[in-house]
Protein backbone atom coordinates (compact mmCIF):
# COMPACT_ATOMS: atom_id res chain seq x y z
CA UNK A 1 0.00 0.00 0.00
CA UNK A 2 1.46 3.83 -1.06
CA UNK A 3 1.74 6.30 1.36
CA UNK A 4 -1.55 8.08 0.56
CA UNK A 5 -3.29 5.02 0.81
CA UNK A 6 -2.09 4.20 4.25
CA UNK A 7 -2.58 7.76 5.47
CA UNK A 8 -6.30 8.06 3.92
CA UNK A 9 -7.12 4.56 5.69
CA UNK A 10 -5.82 5.18 9.16
CA UNK A 11 -7.29 8.84 9.32
CA UNK A 12 -10.83 7.20 8.37
CA UNK A 13 -10.23 5.20 11.36
CA UNK A 14 -9.05 7.74 13.94
CA UNK A 15 -11.53 10.72 12.88
CA UNK A 16 -15.56 10.38 12.78
CA UNK A 17 -15.73 10.84 9.00
CA UNK A 18 -17.33 14.30 7.70
CA UNK A 19 -14.70 15.82 9.70
CA UNK A 20 -13.79 19.62 8.35
CA UNK A 21 -10.66 20.23 10.18
CA UNK A 22 -9.15 17.39 9.17
CA UNK A 23 -10.14 17.40 5.64
CA UNK A 24 -8.56 21.22 5.53
CA UNK A 25 -5.69 19.73 6.71
CA UNK A 26 -5.34 16.82 4.56
CA UNK A 27 -5.99 18.79 1.16
CA UNK A 28 -2.97 21.42 2.31
CA UNK A 29 -0.34 18.70 3.57
CA UNK A 30 -1.45 15.35 1.95
CA UNK A 31 -2.79 12.71 4.01
CA UNK A 32 0.49 10.94 5.37
CA UNK A 33 1.93 14.42 6.76
CA UNK A 34 -2.11 15.05 8.54
CA UNK A 35 -1.67 11.20 9.93
CA UNK A 36 1.55 12.35 11.34
CA UNK A 37 0.23 15.52 13.18
CA UNK A 38 -3.00 14.32 14.25
CA UNK A 39 -1.10 11.33 16.23
CA UNK A 40 1.46 14.02 17.04
CA UNK A 41 -1.19 16.18 18.72
CA UNK A 42 0.42 19.49 16.77
CA UNK A 43 -1.36 22.03 14.38
CA UNK A 44 -4.66 20.39 15.10
CA UNK A 45 -7.29 21.22 17.64
CA UNK A 46 -7.41 19.76 21.42
CA UNK A 47 -10.67 18.48 20.61
CA UNK A 48 -9.34 16.49 17.34
CA UNK A 49 -6.22 15.66 19.46
CA UNK A 50 -8.27 13.89 22.04
CA UNK A 51 -10.67 12.08 19.77
CA UNK A 52 -7.44 10.59 18.24
CA UNK A 53 -5.83 10.04 20.94
CA UNK A 54 -9.08 7.54 22.35
CA UNK A 55 -9.37 6.31 19.06
CA UNK A 56 -5.45 5.25 19.19
CA UNK A 57 -5.72 3.69 22.53
CA UNK A 58 -9.33 2.01 21.70
CA UNK A 59 -7.19 0.25 18.91
CA UNK A 60 -4.25 -0.81 20.83
CA UNK A 61 -1.87 1.67 18.97
CA UNK A 62 -1.02 4.15 21.07
CA UNK A 63 2.66 3.98 21.95
CA UNK A 64 3.34 1.91 18.33
CA UNK A 65 5.92 2.52 16.67
CA UNK A 66 4.49 3.33 13.52
CA UNK A 67 0.45 3.35 14.82
CA UNK A 68 -0.75 4.64 11.36
CA UNK A 69 1.01 1.88 9.75
CA UNK A 70 -0.58 -0.44 12.55
CA UNK A 71 -3.72 0.56 12.51
CA UNK A 72 -3.74 0.19 8.13
CA UNK A 73 -2.77 -3.40 9.13
CA UNK A 74 -5.44 -3.90 11.53
CA UNK A 75 -8.36 -2.21 8.94
CA UNK A 76 -7.03 -5.00 6.46
CA UNK A 77 -7.29 -7.49 8.44
CA UNK A 78 -11.10 -6.40 9.76
CA UNK A 79 -11.87 -5.96 5.85
CA UNK A 80 -10.55 -9.71 4.69
CA UNK A 81 -12.91 -11.22 8.55
CA UNK A 82 -15.99 -9.24 6.74
CA UNK A 83 -15.65 -10.51 3.16
CA UNK A 84 -15.01 -6.00 2.67
CA UNK A 85 -12.34 -4.35 0.59
CA UNK A 86 -11.61 -0.70 1.55
CA UNK A 87 -11.45 1.76 -0.97
CA UNK A 88 -9.87 5.39 -0.76
CA UNK A 89 -9.42 8.35 -2.70
CA UNK A 90 -5.78 7.04 -3.91
CA UNK A 91 -7.44 4.38 -5.30
CA UNK A 92 -9.03 4.44 -9.26
CA UNK A 93 -12.21 3.31 -8.04
CA UNK A 94 -12.92 6.25 -6.33
CA UNK A 95 -15.51 8.01 -7.37
CA UNK A 96 -14.68 11.61 -7.93
CA UNK A 97 -18.05 13.02 -7.33
CA UNK A 98 -17.79 11.86 -3.70
CA UNK A 99 -14.84 14.73 -3.54
CA UNK A 100 -17.04 17.15 -4.49
CA UNK A 101 -18.62 17.61 -0.75
CA UNK A 102 -15.81 20.43 0.33
CA UNK A 103 -18.69 22.31 -1.86
CA UNK A 104 -21.26 21.05 1.09
CA UNK A 105 -18.80 21.87 4.06
CA UNK A 106 -19.62 25.46 5.58
CA UNK A 107 -17.24 27.08 8.14
CA UNK A 108 -19.18 28.46 10.58
CA UNK A 109 -22.96 26.34 10.30
CA UNK A 110 -23.02 23.53 13.06
CA UNK A 111 -25.24 21.51 10.25
CA UNK A 112 -23.25 21.38 7.28
CA UNK A 113 -19.66 22.08 8.99
CA UNK A 114 -18.92 18.45 9.42
CA UNK A 115 -19.72 17.16 5.43
CA UNK A 116 -16.58 16.83 4.25
CA UNK A 117 -15.73 13.84 1.65
CA UNK A 118 -15.08 10.59 2.79
CA UNK A 119 -11.13 9.59 3.97
CA UNK A 120 -11.45 5.71 3.01
CA UNK A 121 -15.03 3.76 2.37
CA UNK A 122 -15.35 0.11 2.97
CA UNK A 123 -17.32 -1.80 0.11
CA UNK A 124 -18.91 -5.48 -0.05
CA UNK A 125 -19.97 -6.48 -3.44
CA UNK A 126 -19.03 -7.64 -6.57
CA UNK A 127 -19.51 -4.33 -8.65
CA UNK A 128 -16.87 -1.35 -8.62
CA UNK A 129 -18.00 1.30 -6.87
CA UNK A 130 -16.96 4.11 -9.84
CA UNK A 131 -18.82 2.61 -12.62
CA UNK A 132 -21.84 1.51 -10.30
CA UNK A 133 -22.84 5.40 -9.46
CA UNK A 134 -21.69 6.53 -12.49
CA UNK A 135 -25.39 6.44 -13.79
CA UNK A 136 -27.12 6.58 -10.27
CA UNK A 137 -30.26 8.29 -8.63
CA UNK A 138 -30.60 8.19 -4.59
CA UNK A 139 -34.28 6.69 -4.28
CA UNK A 140 -35.55 7.74 -0.10
CA UNK A 141 -38.27 8.84 2.08
CA UNK A 142 -39.93 7.97 5.03
CA UNK A 143 -39.83 4.67 7.13
CA UNK A 144 -43.86 4.81 8.22
CA UNK A 145 -44.53 4.73 4.35
CA UNK A 146 -48.06 4.27 3.18
CA UNK A 147 -49.30 2.02 0.54
CA UNK A 148 -48.95 5.17 -1.77
CA UNK A 149 -45.36 5.41 -1.11
CA UNK A 150 -44.33 1.76 -1.21
CA UNK A 151 -45.85 1.73 -4.65
CA UNK A 152 -44.08 4.13 -6.08
CA UNK A 153 -40.56 3.49 -4.29
CA UNK A 154 -41.24 0.01 -5.74
CA UNK A 155 -42.66 1.07 -8.88
CA UNK A 156 -39.90 4.07 -9.82
CA UNK A 157 -36.90 1.49 -8.58
CA UNK A 158 -38.18 -1.52 -10.64
CA UNK A 159 -37.93 1.23 -13.63
CA UNK A 160 -34.90 2.86 -13.03
CA UNK A 161 -33.11 -0.24 -12.73
CA UNK A 162 -35.00 -1.76 -15.91
CA UNK A 163 -33.28 1.14 -17.76
CA UNK A 164 -29.77 0.48 -16.86
CA UNK A 165 -29.83 3.28 -13.62
CA UNK A 166 -28.23 1.94 -10.08
CA UNK A 167 -30.90 3.02 -7.37
CA UNK A 168 -29.00 4.19 -4.14
CA UNK A 169 -30.49 4.28 -0.34
CA UNK A 170 -29.85 3.74 2.66
CA UNK A 171 -31.08 0.66 3.66
CA UNK A 172 -33.46 1.75 6.37
CA UNK A 173 -37.24 0.53 6.91
CA UNK A 174 -39.84 2.18 4.36
CA UNK A 175 -38.95 3.81 1.25
CA UNK A 176 -35.13 2.67 1.45
CA UNK A 177 -35.68 -1.15 1.38
CA UNK A 178 -38.79 -1.02 -0.79
CA UNK A 179 -36.43 1.05 -3.42
CA UNK A 180 -33.65 -1.92 -2.91
CA UNK A 181 -36.11 -4.63 -3.33
CA UNK A 182 -37.39 -3.20 -6.65
CA UNK A 183 -34.27 -2.51 -8.02
CA UNK A 184 -32.80 -6.07 -7.54
CA UNK A 185 -36.57 -7.35 -8.20
CA UNK A 186 -35.88 -5.52 -11.68
CA UNK A 187 -32.28 -7.57 -12.32
CA UNK A 188 -30.53 -4.21 -11.72
CA UNK A 189 -27.59 -3.15 -9.37
CA UNK A 190 -28.22 -1.39 -6.26
CA UNK A 191 -26.28 0.65 -3.92
CA UNK A 192 -26.87 0.61 0.16
CA UNK A 193 -25.18 3.50 2.12
CA UNK A 194 -25.14 2.57 5.58
CA UNK A 195 -24.62 4.50 8.82
CA UNK A 196 -22.86 1.68 11.01
CA UNK A 197 -20.07 -1.44 10.15
CA UNK A 198 -20.42 -2.99 7.16
CA UNK A 199 -20.77 -6.16 8.26
CA UNK A 200 -23.94 -5.01 10.69
CA UNK A 201 -27.52 -5.93 9.16
CA UNK A 202 -29.21 -2.69 10.48
CA UNK A 203 -31.84 -2.80 10.62
CA UNK A 204 -32.72 -6.71 11.40
CA UNK A 205 -35.85 -6.60 9.71
CA UNK A 206 -33.86 -5.94 6.43
CA UNK A 207 -31.03 -8.84 6.88
CA UNK A 208 -32.06 -10.53 3.91
CA UNK A 209 -32.14 -7.87 1.72
CA UNK A 210 -28.95 -5.97 3.01
CA UNK A 211 -27.16 -9.81 2.63
CA UNK A 212 -28.42 -10.13 -1.09
CA UNK A 213 -27.33 -6.06 -2.18
CA UNK A 214 -23.87 -7.34 -0.56
CA UNK A 215 -24.09 -10.64 -2.76
CA UNK A 216 -25.21 -8.37 -6.22
CA UNK A 217 -24.60 -4.65 -5.71
CA UNK A 218 -22.95 -3.04 -3.19
CA UNK A 219 -23.09 -2.14 0.35
CA UNK A 220 -21.15 1.12 1.15
CA UNK A 221 -19.99 1.87 4.76
CA UNK A 222 -17.13 5.10 6.17
CA UNK A 223 -17.37 3.04 9.69
CA UNK A 224 -15.21 0.21 10.41
CA UNK A 225 -16.63 -3.31 11.54
CA UNK A 226 -18.13 -2.94 14.86
CA UNK A 227 -19.46 0.16 14.08
CA UNK A 228 -22.76 1.31 15.92
CA UNK A 229 -25.65 3.04 13.79
CA UNK A 230 -25.70 6.44 16.09
CA UNK A 231 -28.47 9.01 15.40
CA UNK A 232 -25.84 11.48 14.12
CA UNK A 233 -24.04 8.80 11.70
CA UNK A 234 -27.60 8.76 9.91
CA UNK A 235 -27.67 12.21 9.03
CA UNK A 236 -23.41 12.23 8.22
CA UNK A 237 -24.35 9.14 5.58
CA UNK A 238 -27.10 11.32 4.16
CA UNK A 239 -24.26 13.39 2.43
CA UNK A 240 -22.85 10.28 0.49
CA UNK A 241 -25.76 9.41 -0.72
CA UNK A 242 -26.72 12.61 -1.81
CA UNK A 243 -23.27 13.42 -3.54
CA UNK A 244 -22.53 9.78 -4.99
CA UNK A 245 -25.50 10.22 -7.50
CA UNK A 246 -26.98 12.47 -10.03
CA UNK A 247 -30.02 13.34 -8.30
CA UNK A 248 -32.42 12.48 -5.35
CA UNK A 249 -35.77 11.44 -5.52
CA UNK A 250 -37.88 12.09 -2.28
CA UNK A 251 -40.83 9.67 -1.68
CA UNK A 252 -42.81 10.44 1.45
CA UNK A 253 -41.45 12.60 4.32
CA UNK A 254 -42.79 13.79 7.30
CA UNK A 255 -41.97 17.38 8.06
CA UNK A 256 -38.92 16.49 10.19
CA UNK A 257 -37.83 13.68 7.98
CA UNK A 258 -33.71 12.86 7.39
CA UNK A 259 -34.71 12.46 3.74
CA UNK A 260 -35.22 16.24 3.42
CA UNK A 261 -31.94 16.33 4.85
CA UNK A 262 -30.63 14.09 2.00
CA UNK A 263 -32.09 16.45 -0.35
CA UNK A 264 -31.01 19.72 1.12
CA UNK A 265 -27.15 18.46 -0.07
CA UNK A 266 -28.35 17.76 -3.16
CA UNK A 267 -29.40 21.14 -3.83
CA UNK A 268 -26.21 22.25 -1.91
CA UNK A 269 -23.92 19.88 -4.95
CA UNK A 270 -26.05 21.49 -7.50
CA UNK A 271 -27.85 17.76 -8.21
CA UNK A 272 -31.00 16.96 -9.36
CA UNK A 273 -33.79 17.78 -6.24
CA UNK A 274 -36.69 15.71 -6.86
CA UNK A 275 -40.09 15.41 -5.05
CA UNK A 276 -43.00 12.97 -5.33
CA UNK A 277 -46.22 14.51 -4.23
CA UNK A 278 -48.68 13.46 -2.24
CA UNK A 279 -52.07 13.62 -0.33
CA UNK A 280 -52.10 17.14 1.16
CA UNK A 281 -53.86 15.77 3.86
CA UNK A 282 -50.98 12.85 4.02
CA UNK A 283 -48.67 13.59 7.27
CA UNK A 284 -46.26 11.66 5.57
CA UNK A 285 -45.94 13.93 2.47
CA UNK A 286 -46.08 17.24 4.84
CA UNK A 287 -41.99 17.01 4.18
CA UNK A 288 -42.60 16.14 0.18
CA UNK A 289 -44.77 19.36 -0.22
CA UNK A 290 -42.60 22.09 1.85
CA UNK A 291 -39.32 20.74 -0.27
CA UNK A 292 -41.21 21.67 -3.44
CA UNK A 293 -42.08 25.30 -2.53
CA UNK A 294 -38.23 25.17 -2.62
CA UNK A 295 -36.44 27.01 -5.46
CA UNK A 296 -34.99 24.55 -7.92
CA UNK A 297 -36.57 21.72 -7.08
CA UNK A 298 -38.76 19.45 -9.89
CA UNK A 299 -42.14 17.89 -9.29
CA UNK A 300 -41.34 14.43 -10.34
CA UNK A 301 -44.30 11.54 -10.88
CA UNK A 302 -42.92 8.79 -13.71
CA UNK A 303 -39.63 7.59 -14.24
CA UNK A 304 -39.44 9.37 -17.45
CA UNK A 305 -39.55 12.73 -15.60
CA UNK A 306 -36.76 11.34 -13.18
CA UNK A 307 -34.47 10.39 -16.05
CA UNK A 308 -35.07 13.65 -17.65
CA UNK A 309 -33.29 15.57 -14.90
CA UNK A 310 -30.49 12.91 -14.19
CA UNK A 311 -29.96 11.76 -17.44
CA UNK A 312 -27.95 12.96 -21.01
CA UNK A 313 -28.95 15.64 -23.00
CA UNK A 314 -32.06 14.45 -24.87
CA UNK A 315 -33.46 11.95 -22.43
CA UNK A 316 -37.05 13.56 -21.89
CA UNK A 317 -39.99 12.13 -20.75
CA UNK A 318 -42.92 12.23 -23.48
CA UNK A 319 -45.57 14.45 -22.44
CA UNK A 320 -48.49 13.11 -20.67
CA UNK A 321 -51.62 13.06 -22.97
CA UNK A 322 -55.31 12.52 -22.45
CA UNK A 323 -57.18 10.13 -25.01
CA UNK A 324 -57.79 11.34 -28.23
CA UNK A 325 -61.04 12.53 -29.58
CA UNK A 326 -62.63 12.50 -32.89
CA UNK A 327 -63.07 16.06 -33.14
CA UNK A 328 -59.33 16.41 -32.26
CA UNK A 329 -59.34 16.26 -36.44
CA UNK A 330 -61.12 19.78 -36.63
CA UNK A 331 -60.00 22.81 -37.58
CA UNK A 332 -60.82 25.52 -35.22
CA UNK A 333 -64.25 26.83 -37.66
CA UNK A 334 -65.07 23.17 -38.51
CA UNK A 335 -65.00 22.46 -34.37
CA UNK A 336 -67.19 25.70 -33.64
CA UNK A 337 -69.49 24.83 -36.54
CA UNK A 338 -70.17 21.10 -34.95
CA UNK A 339 -70.64 22.67 -31.32
CA UNK A 340 -73.62 24.70 -32.69
CA UNK A 341 -75.37 21.67 -34.16
CA UNK A 342 -78.32 20.11 -31.86
CA UNK A 343 -78.41 16.28 -31.06
CA UNK A 344 -82.27 15.78 -31.58
CA UNK A 345 -83.37 18.78 -33.96
CA UNK A 346 -82.71 19.18 -37.30
CA UNK A 347 -81.46 22.80 -37.98
CA UNK A 348 -80.99 24.83 -41.57
CA UNK A 349 -77.56 25.55 -41.97
CA UNK A 350 -78.26 29.46 -41.94
CA UNK A 351 -79.48 28.56 -38.63
CA UNK A 352 -76.73 26.86 -37.58
CA UNK A 353 -74.43 29.78 -39.16
CA UNK A 354 -76.47 31.96 -36.96
CA UNK A 355 -75.84 30.26 -33.30
CA UNK A 356 -71.93 29.75 -34.30
CA UNK A 357 -71.71 33.36 -35.75
CA UNK A 358 -70.56 32.21 -38.72
CA UNK A 359 -71.13 32.92 -42.27
CA UNK A 360 -73.65 30.98 -44.20
CA UNK A 361 -71.29 30.34 -46.71
CA UNK A 362 -68.47 28.60 -44.05
CA UNK A 363 -71.85 26.94 -42.79
CA UNK A 364 -72.99 25.50 -45.94
CA UNK A 365 -69.39 24.32 -47.20
CA UNK A 366 -68.46 23.11 -43.91
CA UNK A 367 -71.38 20.88 -42.79
CA UNK A 368 -71.52 18.58 -45.68
CA UNK A 369 -67.28 17.45 -44.53
CA UNK A 370 -69.00 17.11 -41.18
CA UNK A 371 -71.60 14.44 -42.43
CA UNK A 372 -68.98 12.88 -44.65
CA UNK A 373 -66.46 12.63 -41.11
CA UNK A 374 -69.70 11.23 -39.42
CA UNK A 375 -69.92 13.81 -36.98
CA UNK A 376 -73.34 14.95 -38.23
CA UNK A 377 -76.20 13.11 -40.13
CA UNK A 378 -79.04 15.97 -42.40
CA UNK A 379 -82.75 15.28 -44.10
CA UNK A 380 -84.93 17.63 -45.05
CA UNK A 381 -85.31 19.64 -42.37
CA UNK A 382 -80.98 20.40 -42.02
CA UNK A 383 -78.53 19.01 -40.00
CA UNK A 384 -78.38 17.45 -36.54
CA UNK A 385 -75.77 15.28 -34.62
CA UNK A 386 -75.35 11.83 -34.95
CA UNK A 387 -75.69 10.26 -32.11
CA UNK A 388 -72.50 8.47 -31.60
CA UNK A 389 -70.43 10.47 -33.97
CA UNK A 390 -67.80 8.27 -36.00
CA UNK A 391 -64.87 8.79 -38.25
CA UNK A 392 -64.74 7.93 -41.95
CA UNK A 393 -63.69 4.59 -41.68
CA UNK A 394 -66.92 3.29 -40.44
CA UNK A 395 -69.17 5.10 -42.27
CA UNK A 396 -67.16 2.85 -45.10
CA UNK A 397 -68.00 -0.27 -43.03
CA UNK A 398 -71.76 0.62 -43.48
CA UNK A 399 -71.68 0.91 -46.98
Amino acid sequence: MNEERVGRMALGMLVEPGSRELGVLVRSVGAQEALARVIGGYGISAQLAGAVQARLRGAGALGAADPGARLAEQMAEQAERSGARIVTAADTEWPRALDELVRASREGNVLRRDTDPPMCVWLRGPLRLDEALERSVSVVGARAITGYGGYVASEFAFGLAERGWTVVSGGALGVDVTAHRGALVAGGPTVAVLPCGIERAYPAANAAVLEQIGADGLLLSEWAPGTMPHKTRFLTRNRVIAAATRGTVVIEAGSRSGARNTLGYARLLQRAAMVVPGPINSAMSVGCHLELRQPGTVLVTRVEEIIEEVGMVGELADPIQGAGRPEDVLDPLQARILDAVRPRQAMAAERIAATAGVSGRDARRTLPLLEELGFVVSDVDGYRLRREPRGPVDEEEDR
